[in-house]
């Protein structure tokens, strides 16, 4: 397995700001955030590949992802936060090389199952 050390978080009012930082211990071709509320199933907050980032729907616009490959790191920058963005936040990578995953990464949401390296996760917290 990758291990993945995350960084950042934290509490904040409705519209603020945060980042988080996910540094793996060796390249991979794809890396993501995913979140999780109790109760609820882990989503993937976003997906990237080298080159191409994909979003879920309800953060678009508002979250940013920018990866480092040179340094194997992937930030989650996230603005106008909300109540609803509340969860812990998990960074995730696939240690095995798998040609499937390269071609979907990026470009649609993958399951928490495609991923099989976790980081111990983070939490935000946005106070209405």
């Amino acid at each position: 397995q990758v291990q993945l050390v995350q960084s950042g978080g934290g509490s904040v009012e409705t519209g603020g700001s945060l980042r988080l930082s996910c540094a793996a211990s060796e390249y991979t071709d794809c890396m993501a955030w995913f979140r999780q509320t109790p109760g609820e199933q882990r989503e993937g907050v976003a997906i990237a590949s080298d080159s191409k980032i994909y979003y879920i729907g309800s953060v678009r616009g508002r979250f940013t992802v920018s990866r480092d490959v040179a340094k194997n790191t992937l930030d989650l920058h996230m603005t106008n936060l909300k109540p609803d963005d509340t969860a812990t936040y998990y960074c995730a990578t696939l240690a095995r090389q798998s040609p499937v995953l390269k071609l979907k990464c990026g470009r649609m949401p993958l399951p928490p199952t495609d991923f099989d390296s976790w980081g111990r996760g983070t939490q935000v917290t946005v106070s209405s």
